[in-house]
């Protein structure tokens, strides 16, 4: 995807996100995110945006402290996300193509501008999906390119640092399809950070996920729980992911 469309998604998503909140009500709990309200979810994902925008506004090349966020209620809130979120779409969007900043993830594109707008792009997503589960709503529907997008961030870029969870005493196999699209990813479970493939390997999975992307996107970001006939094999794999998989 280029920038431009993640930073068009970013836009849409943020405002989409912002919409569902207040239609919900700050003090709504967010089924997703069973500890959290709705005034949680608002302050998190406005201080997310805050720290990725000044490391595109100022280009930070070393990583800074997460901010903390006012306490702000009601409309004040409300407007406060909003702001910041415009404030991040503008500075991505006016970024020189050259910029150098910080970014964290090990399979990271090379353009930190591209990084950025992709990230934020997911980041806000995932977490409109937690604001229309406030108020009991069908998720609004993603493309198929930009969940097998957002999959494929997950797997080889998050999934890959040593803090990921996702461990087996003894190697197992799990493979991700996407139905609709054709994108697949073999992950190498075992005590070790999660090795992921791009593709079909070839060898045995002991199990195997096979769902549309978008379905696949809420679900290993564990929007929905990941369970069903899409699940061949040993489902005890899909629980692992489940229970150890949370960002």
């Amino acid at each position: 995807m280029k920038i431009t469309e993640y930073v068009e998604t970013l836009a849409r998503e943020g405002e989409l996100l912002a919409d569902q909140a207040e239609q919900a009500g700050v003090d709504a709990l967010v089924p997703t995110c069973p500890e959290w309200r709705v005034a949680d979810l608002l302050r998190h994902t406005g201080s997310v945006h805050r720290w990725a925008a000044g490391y595109v506004r100022d280009g930070l090349v070393e990583p800074v402290p997460f901010p903390q966020p006012p306490e702000l209620a009601g409309a004040e809130l409300l407007a406060w996300f909003r702001t910041g979120h415009a404030e991040l779409v503008r500075t991505l969007a006016e970024a020189p193509a050259e910029l150098v900043c910080w970014t964290f993830l090990p399979t990271a594109p090379p353009s930190p501008v591209a990084f950025w707008a992709r990230r934020q792009a997911h980041e806000t997503t995932v977490h409109r999906f937690d604001a229309e589960s406030a108020r009991g709503v069908a998720f609004s529907a993603v493309t198929p390119e930009f969940a097998e997008d957002g999959v494929d961030e997950l797997l080889t870029g998050f999934h890959a640092r040593p803090r990921s969870r996702v461990r087996t005493e003894e190697p197992r196999v799990l493979r991700i399809r996407a139905a609709d699209t054709g994108a697949a990813w073999t992950l190498h479970l075992s005590k070790e950070p999660v090795r992921t493939v791009r593709g079909d390997t070839g060898e045995e999975a002991d199990c195997e996920i096979v769902e549309e992307a978008s379905w696949l996107y809420a679900a290993l970001w564990n929007r929905v729980p990941l369970a069903g006939p899409c699940v061949r094999g040993d489902a005890s794999l899909a629980r692992l992911w489940q229970e150890t998989a949370g960002i």
